[in-house]
């Protein structure tokens, strides 16, 4: 046989286009390009030589290119050094350039960066399920709990913080005498919204304290404010603040209240039940609430401190099932503000740094020593929550678990390594799967740090979600890489292997690639920031495996082709291959123009030569026996097109060499069976070939009967699925965290909210509108009506009414004369502040007019304020009314001046009342209950934006605040964003894959795969109960993206193969069946180590559903779509055409074991095809695993007697000997 040309391992001219992946079959036959496909065939070999020659290019410099590659890759993942980990709620969900984030930004702006106060809450549930806990036994045991709560301190910089310290104290009025004044600050309670303040047992939570000579240590468990005053009254003159006690119905405080223990030792004798020591009846001092000091400012709802209330038919309260208390602290800054400058702070650097630490600390305290409150055999059971824990919570979320990000790249390194190993060590690729693995998790890291070095902030889902997603995705590349570069075509020279490699794959992994970057961009469409974020990271991520797949993994390979070429071991390359075997197989050479076989239309001659080393002159000696054998075609039809006995390159042909008494290696059957074998053998057939005459088409008919009933499921599941995203979906199960929060959304569902008024518009002449937007708002269901007897909770109304209550006492004084035209000594307090703010008239050149006394109203008969006397009794008002406005939360900005009220300056400076600037901001406080479903959120934040629209109509510019706005407004237009994404990622998959496959017909089927998979992945989520919020639409969107990888291999191998529909759909499921299942595998090992999550949210929300996405992809890729392109398939690009032999000679008589051909009479006159492949293989030592089997029977024969003068039939080649 005479040696193959050289001309044959070159790649072809790009008029030359080959049918496949595979290098030109060489043989005389044209190829003929089909139709009017000749563009895009020439545009794909144009883009596949780019890519033969980079594989080349590579392959030469394969060493530089692997340390360039690692160095560059290395020196971006150092990025990570300054990647900034994201947990701000606001940051994370808020969308950026969304009106909630300008709203929230227009109240950073004028109130600064936190909020007025946070909260600690205790929550109280019986062990048993629906015991009521309306008892003294169980309020006595929510006092231990919050009593020890309250009690925590903390030591830190040296200094001693309890609550009284830092905790939120409402209004505290200035007041000019000092003495007083420091009793008070001592003495004045902080705010705790607790049922305990029903009964005297509440004023144990208050820890203030003062001193006065003569008698004990002041407290509110023995402070009676009117018996003080009336102690103090002939030391100082309180009339002021005794009037301002008494507007805030402060009264006896707690010690008019009921004793909850009337046994107590301390319980005071005013308690109404001191004397007759009778339990009081809980239910019946919770009905409608209870009340702070101060029973006009400090009312506590009922559905803020009882959960699961039961009512008699008459609304009585009659049963609860839990109970609150909720302390408030001051905010980091209140609290830097608050000591700055005090001696007990100025010799440790006061900061709001040590603030915030303070405060946390303390907190954390206070949730330990709550939840340890009561002992574990108690009827009751405490849960307890605070603002660090939620804190703590999201870094705990956003940590890296180190343990399973090497767990699962160890996962991954195994099962690479193991798939990969083989028992011919030539063709065994461990080691390069070990490396594929590696470089795959360099190339995350460089992403994640590029992404760092950019500014991109990392957030939960990157820690937790994107290593193993990254690395399952990349990994899939590597595995079609190497399973390409095993199957390279015969004949192909050794420095052409990687740039045929990339030939044949590149323009798949191109594909997968940028879709999966397309899809990850699109996602970035969620207008949530940490899923933005988490979207960009990905598609950068996967931009670099991208890039060290197609560059650097290469090399890779090149290396592993020397290795194996220099007949190393594999994984230990340094030792020399015991089994140095190589098999290398000859094309078939096409017959052309000769004469056809008798009898047989399609046969391959199969020739085996066997080579051996000759010890003495160190080289290869080969030769050919004198004898062939015609194989006949397969008996199924399918396999008889498909599957021509070609010789694989991952068997070793044993044969008998020698004598009938030497043993030969043979494998053992199930080391030969692989992937491709199940799909040539088994898969293809069942799927794509009919088993019976009736039905030609019943096994495609059955798949798409069942992927259309799946389809319909999964469109009624659709139908299931609600939005939505709980905090308890995201903190993990069993822990204390998780039982509060489970507790507060079943019995305490409730949001404080505000309405924010805006500058822009004056508040003096649209008083009017200001209440009816106030109704407006207060008339929406959710919102928590105040109680009968209590006017509305807003600044407007407290400021009205407190004019309404000074002009009234100036009535009362000018009726009597205390007060007249030039005197208003005599009179009230109240009537002297109407008195300087009646004979305001607003005109700088005239300032004040006393004839106004008589005329004017500082309240018109429709309950307005004049406007010009509007900002003069703001002033008034905030500086008079300090618990009125603490109540109110107005939160003013800008914040009205300070003015002492002096009745007695005799100067007519305190005429002189400065008016507020106008305002730019102020809220109407609310709160809402009942919220339990997302469709409950969507209707308030609806309502709310109404009514400020239509508010907006009248001159107002107002705007809804607080959490549900900030966090659930994304559902207005969630499942609209949603649609649109998915839209336009199908569409601009559609153009990637029509622009890189030059064929729109398999790019709609690719792209209808893949709207299939979206729709049977959305109803799935019904089924499994999962919510739909950002994170899954993010899923489910670059799921389009991750589908991709399953289909477009398949796609392809189907539009570059030759034959009918069903056999080209056969010989891709054939080629592509091993890398695709193998990446598959690959993504759901990756995926494995999240379900090792402590985070029940990331075991749901990331690892059901991408693992439930992973096996739609294998199920869609491998049977719907073959199936699909079987009946609804392009055209093939390239038809090979044979010549009709003009005539068919009559075979002469066999001689010398030659091969002889004769006629067959009834062969048709039309084309057949004959082959010759020839299989060279160097004959191996037994292996390990491998079984010894006896020679065969055939004739055996010798190198010694074979004539020299077999030409033709001899093949003798020389070449220097491998070392042993």
């Amino acid at each position: 046989m005479p040696p193959i040309p050289a001309s044959m391992a070159r790649p072809p001219p790009l008029g030359e286009l080959p049918p496949g992946y595979t290098p030109p079959a060489r043989s005389a036959a044209p190829q003929i390009l089909a139709g009017s496909l000749q563009a895009p065939l020439w545009l794909r070999a144009y883009f596949q030589g780019l890519l033969f020659s980079l594989g080349c290019g590579i392959q030469r410099h394969c060493g530089k290119v692997l340390f360039l590659g690692l160095l560059a890759f290395g020196a971006l993942a150092l990025g990570l050094r300054v990647a900034i980990i994201e947990t701000d709620l606001e940051r994370l969900w808020v969308e950026a350039g969304s009106r909630v984030s300008q709203e929230l930004q227009y109240t950073k702006e004028k109130l600064g960066e936190e909020a007025a106060y946070t909260s600690q809450m205790l929550i109280q549930t019986p062990r048993q399920e629906g015991e009521n806990v309306l008892t003294p036994e169980a309020l006595g045991l929510h006092l231990q709990a919050a009593l020890t709560a309250s009690k925590v301190q903390v030591s830190l910089y040296g200094k001693s913080w309890d609550l009284n310290k830092i905790c939120y104290k409402s209004g505290v009025p200035l007041i000019e005498n000092g003495m007083i004044e420091r009793m008070i600050e001592k003495l004045f309670p902080c705010v705790i919204l607790t049922p305990l303040d029903c009964f005297w047992e509440g004023a144990k939570l208050q820890g203030g304290s003062a001193y006065l000579p003569g008698r004990p240590d002041i407290q509110w468990t023995n402070l009676d404010p009117e018996q003080l005053l009336e102690e103090l009254g002939p030391f100082a003159s309180l009339e002021g603040f005794r009037e301002l006690l008494d507007k805030a119905q402060v009264g006896q405080a707690y010690m008019g209240r009921p004793c909850l223990h009337p046994d107590d030792l301390h319980c005071p004798s005013s308690a109404p039940n001191h004397h007759s020591r009778q339990a009081p009846n809980v239910a019946q001092e919770l009905s409608g609430g209870c009340h702070g000091f101060s029973h006009k400012f400090m009312h506590w709802q009922e559905e803020l401190l009882l959960g699961g209330m039961a009512r008699d038919p008459q609304g009585q309260l009659l049963r609860a099932e839990a109970l609150q208390s909720t302390f408030l602290l001051m905010s980091p800054r209140q609290l830097y503000e608050h000591f700055r400058g005090d001696y007990q702070t100025h010799d440790i650097g006061w900061s709001e740094e040590q603030a915030s630490t303070v405060l946390q600390a303390w907190q954390r305290r206070f949730v330990q020593l709550a939840q340890e409150a009561l002992p574990g055999n108690a009827s009751q059971q405490i849960h307890a929550f605070s603002s660090t824990t939620l804190d703590d919570i999201l870094h705990a979320f956003s940590e890296v678990s180190a343990a399973r990000v090497v767990g699962g790249y160890l996962l991954m390194l195994a099962y690479a390594c193991v798939t990969m190993l083989r028992w011919d060590c030539a063709q065994s690729q461990g080691a390069v799967g070990l490396a594929g693995v590696l470089l795959v998790a360099l190339a995350v890291a460089s992403g994640l740090g590029l992404c760092a070095l950019l500014g991109i902030t990392f957030n939960a889902a990157t820690t937790q979600v994107l290593p193993f997603l990254a690395l399952g995705i990349g990994v899939d590349d590597i595995f079609l890489l190497a399973h390409a570069f095993t199957e390279a075509p015969p004949g192909t020279p050794l420095q052409e292997r990687t740039g045929e490699c990339l030939q044949r794959t590149g323009t798949s992994v191109a594909l997968t690639s940028i879709n999966n970057m397309v899809a990850f961009f699109m996602a970035a469409l969620v207008p949530i920031p940490a899923l933005r974020a988490f979207s960009l990271q990905a598609a950068v991520v996967v931009g670099c495996n991208f890039a060290a797949v197609m560059l650097v993994f290469p090399a890779v390979l090149s290396l592993d082709l020397h290795r194996r070429h220099c007949q190393r071991l594999d994984v230990l390359c340094c030792f020399s291959s015991p089994c140095s075997a190589r098999v290398i197989q000859i094309l078939p050479q096409e017959l052309g123009d000769r004469t056809v076989p008798v009898g047989i239309a399609h046969l391959t001659a199969t020739v085996q030569a066997f080579a051996h080393c000759e010890a003495s002159s160190q080289h290869v000696v080969t030769i050919l026996p004198p004898q062939a054998h015609l194989v006949p075609p397969p008996s199924e039809p399918l396999a008889s097109e498909l599957f021509s006995p070609g010789g694989s390159t991952r068997d070793l042909l044993g044969q008998e060499e020698g004598t009938r008494q030497k043993a030969a290696c043979k494998s053992l059957p199930c080391a030969r069976w692989n992937l491709a074998h199940f799909a040539r053998s088994q898969f293809a057939p069942l799927l794509l070939q009919s088993h019976t005459k009736l039905s030609c088409r019943f096994p495609q008919a059955m798949v798409l009967v069942l992927f259309g009933a799946l389809l319909g499921l999964s469109l009624y599941g659709s139908t299931l699925v609600q939005d939505g995203l709980a905090l308890t979906d995201v903190v993990p199960r069993g822990t204390k965290e998780h039982a509060f929060l489970s507790a507060q959304l079943r019995y305490f569902s409730l949001y404080e909210v505000a309405l924010v008024t805006q500058g822009g518009f004056d508040y003096a002449h649209s008083q009017r509108a200001l209440f009816d937007l106030h109704q407006r708002f207060s008339s929406l269901k959710a919102v928590l009506p105040p109680p009968a007897t209590q006017a509305p909770r807003t600044w407007l109304h407290y400021y009205r009414n407190w004019l309404q209550g000074i002009q009234a006492a100036f009535d009362q004084d000018w009726a009597s004369g205390r007060i007249t035209r030039h005197s208003y000594r005599n009179g009230s307090e109240d009537g002297a502040l109407a008195y300087k703010l009646l004979i305001q008239t607003g005109d700088a050149q005239e300032p004040l007019d006393f004839s106004q006394l008589t005329t004017k109203k500082l309240v018109d008969k429709d309950g307005l304020i004049p406007p010009e006397l509007f900002y003069m009794g703001l002033t008034m008002w905030v500086s008079s009314d300090p618990l009125g406005l603490a109540a109110s939360q107005a939160n003013f900005y800008p914040p009205p001046p300070e003015w002492l009220h002096d009745k007695y300056d005799t100067t007519g400076e305190n005429f002189r009342i400065p008016a507020a600037q106008p305002l730019e901001f102020a809220q109407f406080p609310f709160l809402l209950h009942g919220l339990q479903k997302t469709a409950d959120f969507v209707e308030t934040i609806e309502g709310a934006r109404a009514a400020c629209a239509e508010a907006g109509q009248a001159g107002v510019r107002a705007y809804p605040s607080g959490s549900p706005f900030l966090f659930w407004e994304q559902y207005l237009g969630l499942r609209r964003c949603f649609l649109l994404a998915v839209c336009i990622l199908l569409v601009c998959t559609f153009l990637v894959c029509a622009l890189l496959l030059l064929n729109p017909w398999a790019a709609s089927l690719i792209v209808l795969v893949l709207a299939v998979m979206t729709v049977e992945l959305f109803g799935i989520m019904g089924f499994l109960g999962i919510k739909l919020s950002a994170i899954p639409v993010v899923i489910l969107v670059a799921s389009v993206g991750i589908g991709v990888e399953f289909t477009v291999h398949v796609a392809l191998g189907f539009l570059t193969s030759q034959g009918s529909r069903n056999l080209r759909a056969a010989r891709a499921l054939e080629h592509t069946l091993a890398p695709v299942t193998d990446g598959a595998v690959s993504t759901l090992l990756g995926l494995l180590m999240l379900a090792g999550s402590n985070f029940d949210f990331i075991v749901r929300y990331f690892f059901v559903v991408l693992t439930v996405l992973t096996l739609l992809g294998l199920l869609h890729g491998l049977v719907l779509l073959p199936v699909l392109l079987s009946i609804l398939g392009p055209p093939p690009e390239v038809v090979q055409m044979y010549k009709e032999s003009p005539e068919v000679l009559s075979p002469p008589a066999a001689q010398g074991g030659g091969l002889r051909w004769g006629v067959a009479p009834t062969l048709p006159q039309s084309f057949a095809r004959v082959t010759t492949s020839m299989t060279v293989a160097f004959r191996p030592p037994p292996l390990p695993g491998a079984y010894i089997h006896p020679a065969s029977e055939e004739p055996t024969w010798s190198p010694a007697a074979t004539p020299a003068a077999n030409g033709s039939s001899n093949l003798s080649s020389r070449g220097p000997c491998p070392a042993t």
